[in-house]
C-alpha cells in the first residue's frame, strides 16, 4: 500500500473588469501551516469564474506533480467548491469543460476535499492573483502599441497572408 502524502493548498483567481485581465495563485502549504510552493500567472483576458477554475486545474495538476495522494483545497469561491462538491450545478458550458476536466484530475487522489473559506483566509492566494494581473497590466501598457482600426486589418492582414 501506497503512504499517504497530505497536501493542503489555498487557490484564488482574479480578474480585473469581469471579464478583463485575469490572474492565478496558488499557495501550497505544510503541516504548520507555512507557504510552500507557490505560484501566480497570468491566465488572459477571461471571467472570475474562469481564473477560479484554472487556479483549481493548476493546483490539481502540481499536486499530482509532487505526489500528492490527499488533497485538500481551500477557495473563497463558494460556487466553484459548491459545484466540485455536487451542491450546484455547472450551467455554463465553458465552465462545465473546467470542471470535468477537475473531476478527471481528482480520480488521481485516494482522497481529496474542496472547502469555501472567507476571502480574508485566503489572502496570500488573493495576492498571487492580484500580482499576476497587475504585472501583466504593467507589461501590456509597455509593450503593446496603440493600432487604429483602419492600421490593424492592413497589419493582420501581412501576419495570416503571404504574398508568395
Amino acid at each position: 500500500m501506497k503512504p499517504t502524502r497530505s497536501c493542503d493548498v489555498f487557490i484564488d483567481g482574479a480578474s480585473r473588469g469581469n471579464p478583463g485581465p485575469s490572474g492565478i495563485g496558488v499557495v501550497f502549504v505544510d503541516a504548520h501551516g507555512a507557504a510552500g510552493r507557490q505560484l501566480s500567472r497570468y491566465v488572459g483576458e477571461t471571467t472570475n469564474n474562469v481564473a477560479e477554475y484554472l487556479a483549481l486545474l493548476y493546483a490539481l495538476q502540481q499536486a499530482l506533480r509532487d505526489g500528492c495522494t490527499a488533497l485538500a483545497v481551500h477557495t473563497d469561491s463558494e460556487l466553484l467548491a459548491r459545484q466540485l462538491n455536487g451542491q450546484y450545478r455547472v450551467r455554463d458550458p465553458r465552465l462545465r469543460l473546467f470542471h470535468d476536466l477537475a473531476l478527471e484530475l481528482v480520480k488521481g487522489f485516494a482522497r481529496f476535499s474542496i472547502q469555501h473559506i472567507p476571502r480574508g483566509r485566503n489572502a496570500q492566494a488573493d495576492r498571487l492573483a492580484g500580482a499576476a494581473v497587475k504585472g501583466r497590466q504593467r507589461k501590456t501598457a509597455r509593450s503593446i502599441p496603440q493600432i487604429s482600426k483602419g492600421d490593424f486589418a492592413d497589419r493582420t492582414e501581412n501576419l495570416f497572408f503571404s504574398s508568395a
